[in-house]
């Protein structure tokens, strides 16, 4: 089963989301970022979700985090939750 470890900042709008997204753009510390406007408990690990399993996540993050390329911000991705800004640190 492939299983991957992502990072991610869950806000409630599209808009906030874009707004985080030009801050890491420039520059900006992702786990600041997710510590500072991150609605997820995994922002006090600064956004990180640890190792999880293809499945375990909602299908839109999953078809990031198993689809798209690694080490590079995307979304903002609308779930349930919210929208997310997830990167992938690595998949196995």
């Amino acid at each position: 089963m492939a299983s991957a470890a992502a990072v991610h900042i869950l806000v409630k709008t599209e808009k906030q989301a874009l707004e985080i997204k030009a801050k890491l753009a420039k520059g900006g510390n992702f786990s600041q970022l997710a510590r500072k406007f991150s609605l997820c408990p995994s922002k006090k690990k600064g956004g990180e979700l640890g190792e999880f399993r293809k499945g375990q996540m909602v299908k839109a993050f999953d078809d990031v985090v198993f689809k798209k390329e690694l080490l590079k911000v995307h979304g903002p991705i609308k779930t349930k939750f919210g929208y997310h800004l997830i990167k992938t640190l690595y998949r196995s």
